[in-house]
């Protein structure tokens, strides 16, 4: 498979008129899509379509087995046809994928999307031998080629991550056998979860009608703690009754992957992962070992603290993320969110709320909780002629609002970034959470300032505290489960109790002996999309915490210039490292110091409540 690949990632515009969102919530906004195709019948489609298939075999035709003897400006031509190739497949794929995430179980969006992604899998099967010849150029005779053209040496990351794939590829043959049958292998088990997960329904003790996904978890942060109660029991119901079905998906994707990491010779389960992020081995390793190390002055502390405030000995799992008794219940109306995240990025720069403008007026939000949806938050980058879609679940909770920023933060990255071209725009996992992170501790701050009495603060900190240890603590327990699970099924088939006893292997470790986990809870592993789509992707929402923590006390220190250098940094895209990206700040991701520095404000911010009592 090309490393340029574009990810068929997606998600969807209903034909309906624009949602109410309830509750008072306002208008929500739902996506246009005429930046990319006006219509699913648009004969742009079919003229895309043709014309991909039509070029993936002349460029075949034109380069196959003739790459090492390119000059520099050849070469340059081959990978501006390539470029381009990613952008027509991208956008076909962006499309259909977002229109299939809208309604995941409409069989027209489905289809749609699956025969989208099959005729774009045979057209660019002809481009595998791309990648695989450009690794077998010599380190010298390629380095010279780059020395001789700069608009060719501008690729040089691109090529970096490629050639670091260069001990693990196959031959041609296999290579092309492996992208050719992907939709029917990972595609198809990504697909089987995301439509099973959004057609479940879930009988609430107390609702009349069966809920779905997003409004089940939604009632883990009610005030009434029956109600939190009856969603977690109705989760793990239902969780239960399909835990068969999600221990197969499981033991399926693991085993494809252990298959082929040892055809290509990988000396760990994530160190594909740690390839494709550009980042070493070892700085995830010092990142995963300080925040477990972490665990008793962060979470244990934090949730013990929540006991009290509560009035519990110990806390079930339906009361991590109550809210506070004191906590003054409000819903926020979608104009208001708009109008607090865009006023917390003006107060950093009005450059960045101009970025993020667009969003809200021209259809580049799809908000609503409809039915078929799927759950959660992303934003999508689609290809960078056109512009990002950003998906929301919104119910008008704070937390809601800080979805909204840290999705912004995503977009307005990826806008940024998009000035790379298709090749170069993509940042690696581990410094695409920065903008977004950085955009609701923005957004934190400025409601923070904002506080008009001590209880209203002591709120506002316990909240951002719960978020972060969600965003650090949560996700790197979620990695060593993963770690786990791949680990184990090296060994060998593993039954739903196995995976369950992994699942709270980690639970009990990471969130501390305050809790006690209820019967059912240890399928909850069951409905973590990452697991599936992306494996140990989640130590990048914590390398991504650590980093913007460690930017954002940079900021407050010295703030003159930082601006500056922060869109400097965020239109770099995946132009450059960690490392130099860093550089201008006075940080370094390598140094264990570094993530001592980003888990020390979460340790403060408790330091703060506790001081309250």
């Amino acid at each position: 498979m090309s490393p340029f690949s574009h990810p068929p990632i997606a998600r969807p515009l209903f034909d309906l008129d624009r949602p109410k969102g309830g509750k008072d919530l306002g208008d929500l906004p739902v996506w246009d899509f005429s930046s990319l195709y006006p219509s699913e019948e648009a004969p742009e489609i079919a003229r895309d379509f043709d014309w991909l298939d039509r070029e993936c075999a002349a460029f075949a035709a034109d380069y196959e087995g003739k790459l090492s003897g390119l000059d520099a400006g050849a070469l340059l031509d081959c990978v501006t046809r390539y470029e381009k190739i990613e952008q027509v497949a991208g956008r076909l794929m962006s499309f259909f994928g977002l229109r299939y995430y809208q309604n995941t179980v409409d069989p027209a969006r489905a289809k749609a999307m699956s025969d989208a992604q099959d005729r774009v899998t045979t057209a660019t099967t002809p481009l595998v031998f791309f990648s695989l010849e450009l690794n077998r150029i010599p380190d010298a005779e390629f380095d010279a080629k780059l020395d001789a053209n700069a608009a060719l040496a501008r690729y040089r990351p691109v090529f970096e991550r490629m050639r670091a794939m260069r001990p693990h590829q196959l031959s041609d043959e296999l290579e092309k056998f492996l992208h050719d049958q992907s939709t029917v292998g990972s595609a198809a088990w990504n697909r089987l979860f995301d439509e099973t997960m959004a057609g479940l329904e879930f009988p609430v003790d107390g609702e009349e009608e069966p809920l779905g996904l997003e409004s089940t978890l939604n009632l883990l942060t009610d005030r009434d703690r029956a109600r939190r109660e009856a969603g977690a029991r109705a989760l793990a119901e239902v969780f239960g009754r399909n835990v068969r079905l999600f221990a197969r998906v499981h033991n399926t994707l693991a085993k494809e992957k252990e298959i082929e990491d040892r055809w290509r010779k990988m000396p760990s389960p994530q160190h594909a992962r740690h390839l494709s992020n550009h980042v070493e081995p070892e700085v995830v390793q010092a990142l995963r070992d300080a925040v477990v190390a972490a665990y008793p002055k962060l979470s244990h502390r934090y949730y013990a603290l929540k006991a009290k405030w509560l009035g519990l000995e110990t806390l079930e799992v339906w009361d991590r993320n109550a809210p506070l008794p004191t906590a003054a219940e409000r819903t926020i109306a979608w104009p208001e969110a708009q109008d607090m995240v865009l006023d917390a990025y003006a107060g950093f720069s009005p450059k960045l709320a101009d970025l993020a403008q667009p969003f809200f007026e021209r259809g580049w939000i799809d908000a609503a909780v409809t039915p078929g949806k799927a759950p959660g938050a992303f934003a999508h980058p689609t290809v960078t002629d056109a512009h990002p879609f950003v998906m929301l679940n919104y119910l008008g909770k704070p937390r809601d609002v800080m979805t909204l920023a840290h999705e912004l933060g995503h977009g307005v990255h990826q806008r940024l970034a998009a000035g790379q071209g298709e090749l170069l725009s993509s940042t690696p996992l581990t410094l695409a959470e920065t903008a977004s992170v950085f955009g609701e501790m923005l957004t934190f701050r400025r409601m923070l300032a904002k506080a008009a009495t001590p209880e209203e603060r002591k709120t506002l900190l316990a909240g951002k505290v719960e978020d972060m240890i969600n965003t650090v603590v949560r996700q790197i327990a979620f990695y060593d489960f993963e770690c786990k699970l791949h680990d184990a099924r090296r060994g060998g088939e593993l039954t739903p109790d196995d995976i369950n006893a992994l699942w709270m292997s980690v639970q009990a470790e990471s969130l501390g002996p305050v809790f006690n986990f209820m019967d059912g809870y240890e399928t909850f592993w069951s409905y973590i999309p990452h697991f599936v789509h992306s494996p140990f992707y989640v130590y990048a929402y914590a390398f991504g915490d650590g980093l913007v923590n460690a930017l954002y006390a940079v900021y407050e220190e010295q703030p003159e210039g930082f601006q500056d250098k922060y869109f400097e940094m965020l239109a770099a895209g995946g132009s450059k490292h960690h490392k130099e990206l860093l550089a201008p700040f006075g940080l370094d991701a390598s140094d264990p110091a570094f993530w001592d520095k980003g888990l020390s404000m979460i340790a403060g911010f408790i330091d703060e409540l506790e001081a309250m009592e």
